[in-house]
């Protein structure tokens, strides 16, 4: 045997390149627990206040025509003390392509009291953007006192983002994905994984820890829209004719997400153009959101939107949306009306639990045109439309498996992932490059 065959066939294994492995594991082990104690304490004080303040809007019904004077006080309140913060996400992921500035640490608290005055008067919007700001401007605010090379603030600042991410929805796994795909479409750097993963899972139990509960989602894949047996899904053995269902289902998603995208773009850009001043864009789209409240005749659309306002007979809800008949034919689209006209006028929160609702409505729709099992392809539309909307398919896939899961003991048993992860994957590449985040790379560019 030559020489260069034999170098061919020896093991790739170095003891010093594995210490080199062990000490950057162990280092940044030590730099994501405080990490994840704080982001993860910040998310349930968060949470623990977006709840309290959703009921007294279920139970002060008449504050939702204060909406136009609580967006003229959180668009002053970011016009003086909030500066580059202002930019959220996008200056996130701005630093972490290129590590400048930082973050600036009233980041959190601003878009903490910002959320907290969006669904106390009846916006339409998420939580997972002030989670991720708050991860973020927490690892910023630590980087600076820590002796980081650039690099490694990108890193830190990912960190950041799986912490608030996976403490936000309880899914620990989907953060640390979600922090390394969001970055750039198509591309995932590796390096960070270890580190957002070790962020993601302590920030999701210290939320845990403070006794904060996550909503649970329970599927049987038995129902379809006249309430008879459906297509179950069976261990290991796939259906083609529901493959096939599926993969209508992920090509519409994909075609709601850019929807979705590009109303919420489109009516920030209108905004910016008709209102210079930037405080009033916020009390314009107020006035919109009221205007579709009356002209519809329901408040369902209104905040999270995960439960139905307790005080309605019948409130349509994400929760809804898994059962037979539980939305209507349009459900999805004055979701995403109603969240394009609050998040692209200005008011903070985020876009994603909207997008599960609009996902999820669309899905229930779209079985009940195809005769699938409704809370399939709800499930389905749950998460692909996230994926669509944010060019990450792989941590929309996860998602469906942390979420569902747990509480389905038929997820594990069938051929569930399958069916997500076709539906995700589909509902990306209809999306091409249109994205939530301006700031999201892509490639060749």
């Amino acid at each position: 045997m030559s020489e260069r065959d034999r170098n061919e066939v020896e093991y790739r294994w170095s003891v010093r390149e594995h210490v080199t492995l062990l000490r950057f594991v162990a280092r940044w082990f030590l730099i994501c627990v405080p990490l994840g104690l704080a982001v993860g304490s910040a998310v349930a004080l968060f949470l623990w206040s977006l709840d309290r303040v959703t009921q007294v809007q279920w139970q002060t019904p008449w504050l939702l025509f204060l909406l136009p004077v609580a967006g003229a006080v959180s668009g002053l309140m970011y016009r003086y003390f909030g500066g580059t913060a202002e930019r959220g996400n996008n200056l996130i992921l701005e630093q972490i392509h290129e590590p400048g500035g930082g973050v600036p640490a009233r980041m959190a608290p601003l878009v903490l009291i910002g959320t907290l005055i969006t669904h106390l008067f009846g916006g339409s919007a998420g939580r997972e953007g002030t989670a991720v700001q708050m991860g973020g401007s927490i690892a910023s605010t630590l980087g600076r006192v820590l002796p980081l090379k650039p690099h490694d603030h990108s890193t830190l600042l990912m960190c950041g983002v799986a912490a608030g991410f996976g403490a936000v929805f309880g899914t620990p796994l989907t953060g640390a994905v979600f922090s390394l795909e969001v970055l750039a479409i198509g591309v995932m750097n590796y390096r960070a994984l270890i580190p957002c993963l070790i962020a993601g899972v302590i920030g999701d139990q210290v939320t845990t820890a403070w006794g904060i509960t996550h909503t649970h989602y329970l599927l049987s894949f038995g129902k379809t829209v006249d309430g008879a047996a459906g297509e179950l899904l069976r261990p290991a053995l796939l259906d083609g004719w529901l493959v096939a269902k599926v993969a209508v289902a992920g090509i519409c998603f994909g075609g709601v997400s850019v929807i979705f995208v590009q109303l919420t773009h489109g009516v920030s850009a209108i905004l910016k153009r008709l209102v210079p001043i930037a405080w009033l864009r916020p009390v314009v789209g107020a006035c919109g959101v009221i205007l579709l409240v009356w002209l519809l005749g329901t408040r369902d659309y209104l905040g999270l939107g995960v439960s139905g306002n307790p005080n309605q007979t019948r409130a349509i809800s994400i929760q809804s949306c898994f059962v037979v008949g539980g939305v209507t034919l349009l459900s999805w689209w004055w979701k995403s009306l109603m969240t394009s006209i609050t998040v692209g006028s200005g008011f903070k929160g985020g876009e994603v639990t909207p997008l599960f609702f609009i996902g999820a409505a669309a899905g229930n729709i779209l079985a009940s045109i195809m005769g699938a099992p409704v809370d399939l392809i709800a499930a389905i539309g749950f998460v692909a439309v996230f994926a669509g909307a944010t060019n990450t398919p792989v941590a929309c896939t996860i998602m469906a498996l942390e979420l569902f899961a747990p509480h389905s003991p038929d997820v594990m048993r069938s051929g569930f992932v399958v069916y997500a992860a076709i539906g995700c994957f589909l509902s990306y590449f209809v999306s091409g490059h249109s994205s939530l985040y301006q700031a999201q790379k892509v490639p060749g560019t």
